[in-house]
């Protein structure tokens, strides 16, 4: 059974991180109720000693044996890292895997990753090392940060040249956090460009994500839920996006509910090396089937059912309404239209009591109104894990590697460009030691040259579509020449 560390890094890293836990324990103990420590724990939890925690509300009903999580918890701003240690799931962490501070980046990448990066390089490298000292077999490092802020993309992005020169051979998957056009945070522009260029260099795989779709899912589940659109009852607790009350709880908490559709996202990636099931799928295969070239490593995720509906057992055309949703717009975890844009590969990941069968006939159903490159028409990789989501019947997690990802770069290029051309803010930058004006040009030169990258699979999207309509056109004639009369 192979493991993973999660580097959680800035304030939206740790939330997220802080609800990934917390349905991850959830998930375990709702299989594993004997409360043994098995593989399947053994993925994302080490066994410290033999002593039992109890009921432990909301991190499990049952008894499961002592255990940490295999966690780097990184801020330099204490405050979320210290309600997370004031929480339910503060046994959880060891205080020997934190690293905090009280300064803060000022919302500055060259503070996170110059300044902090550099203070804090060994003792970030101590703590990785103890964290893979634990694992039997460590296959991948996933870094869950946000692209906005100071430390989620200023340090978050220098871990991952760390990583890769400490730790060559194992996979680093990036969960980023994509700030929406309307974010508070001025020099955002700046620091998700420069954070950008890291992430094409150093990671093996990102998940980008947008903050403004995931915004748009919560308000469009909250107007159903709300305007009783649905036509049955919500089944308790099933929500995706949140836990038990929370609907009654959200104006508290706005983000949170946003937080755990990521955190399912990364349950979901794992499900298959975590539980058993008639197809599995592990983050090698992912790696490899996915990413045909190394810098084109963005996959676009959509998650579904976000919700179960009391009463309702699983009809196919339910199921296959499941499948449709996760070609949807609306579904996408970033704005994007996948079924407009050309595919280079695209995983299925279901979860729950979902046939073989099921999966073939809606791929067979779907393929005809989606394009794919020319040289990967059969680029599809599937998973199935017996074990849903707490509180579902089954799931679907779609991870397509999609140019639809490139208007997300565009606008990001665009309002990078806005701010520089002014210089507005740029001197806050460059006072940081190691920092000059050409980290900038160098930033966006690599996201253009990315984008180009794009645009030439794209050139190729109306050749195949005037070879699928003279496919289409020959098969009429075919048909019409071998009709029977009569018939």
């Amino acid at each position: 059974m192979t493991q993973s560390v999660v580097i959680q890094v800035g304030q939206c890293g740790n939330q997220i991180g802080c609800c990934f836990w917390d349905l991850a324990l959830r998930e375990h103990a709702a299989v594993n109720q004997k409360g043994i420590y098995d593989e399947a724990l053994s993925s994302f939890f080490r066994n410290v000693d033999a002593r039992v925690v109890g009921d432990g509300g909301s991190i499990s009903k049952g008894k499961i044996s002592s255990l940490k999580a295999r966690a780097v918890l990184i801020d330099m701003e204490e405050g979320v890292v210290n309600e997370i240690l004031q929480g339910p799931l503060r046994d959880v962490f060891d205080s020997k895997q934190l690293i905090t501070n009280v300064s803060g980046s000022g919302n500055n990448w060259a503070v996170g990753h110059k300044v902090f990066g550099s203070a804090y390089q060994e003792q970030i490298l101590e703590k990785l090392r103890k964290s893979a000292e634990h694992c039997d077999c460590l296959q991948c490092f996933f870094i869950i940060h946000s692209m906005g802020g100071g430390t989620g993309s200023g340090l978050g992005t220098f871990l991952l040249k760390v990583l890769e020169d400490e730790f060559p051979e194992v996979y680093r998957f990036v969960t980023s956090v994509y700030p929406s056009s309307e974010d508070d945070v001025i020099t955002s522009p700046y620091n998700s460009i420069l954070a950008m260029k890291e992430l094409s260099e150093h990671a093996d795989c990102v998940l980008p994500i947008d903050n403004q779709s995931l915004f748009d899912i919560i308000s469009k589940i909250d107007l159903m839920v709300n305007s009783g659109k649905l036509g049955a009852a919500v089944k308790p607790r099933s929500l995706v996006t949140a836990s038990a009350e929370a609907l009654r709880k959200r104006h508290k908490k706005p983000f949170d509910a946003m937080n755990n559709i990521v955190a399912n996202v990364l349950l979901s990636l794992t499900s298959s090396a975590r539980f058993e099931g008639s197809l599995n799928m592990d983050l090698n295969e992912i790696s490899m089937n996915l990413v045909p070239f190394p810098q084109l490593h963005y996959l676009v995720s959509s998650l579904t059912p976000l919700y179960t509906l009391a009463d309702v057992n699983i009809p196919p055309r339910r199921l296959d309404q499941m499948f449709s949703d996760a070609f949807s717009k609306d579904h996408q975890l970033i704005r994007a239209n996948p079924r407009h844009s050309l595919y280079l590969a695209c995983a299925l990941m279901v979860r729950g009591d979902v046939q073989i069968s099921d999966l073939r006939r809606n791929i067979e159903r779907l393929k005809p109104s989606l394009q794919f490159v020319s040289w990967n028409q059969e680029g599809w990789k599937t998973s199935l894990c017996s074990v849903p989501p707490v509180g579902h019947s089954h799931s679907l997690l779609a991870l397509a590697n999609n140019t639809c990802v490139k208007p997300t770069f565009l606008e990001l290029r665009e309002r990078f460009t806005r701010l520089y051309k002014k210089k507005a803010h740029l001197h806050h930058y460059l006072q940081v030691d190691g920092m000059e004006e050409g980290c900038f040009t160098e930033a966006v030169s690599s996201l253009s040259a990315l984008i180009e990258e794009y645009d030439r699979l794209d050139a190729t999207k109306v050749f195949l579509q005037e070879d699928l309509a003279l496919a289409q056109r020959t098969e009429r004639k075919e048909a019409e020449t071998m009709k029977i009369p009569g018939r």
